[in-house]
């Protein structure tokens, strides 16, 4: 199940609730009570292989003898 984080407008406390994303926009009471809350935006951090090098695009770039001119 998703997390979601919230802040309290009235506090200014930040509090997470896991719940469904069909939920996700559903008001969400701070811990306090408080009912004056925002869904903050998440973060995500994608990761590839370790030590992989980008390899270098194939194929004609463009530009003279780049394979689109036909000199």
């Amino acid at each position: 199940m998703p997390r979601y984080d919230y802040r309290c407008r009235a506090c200014g406390d930040t509090f997470e609730l896991n719940r469904p994303m069909a939920e996700s926009a559903a008001p969400a009471p701070c811990p306090q009570e408080h009912a004056d809350t925002v869904k903050l935006l998440s973060t995500v951090a994608v990761t590839g292989r370790g030590g992989a090098t980008p390899s270098p695009p194939s194929g004609g770039g463009g530009g003279c003898c780049g394979g689109a001119c036909g000199c």
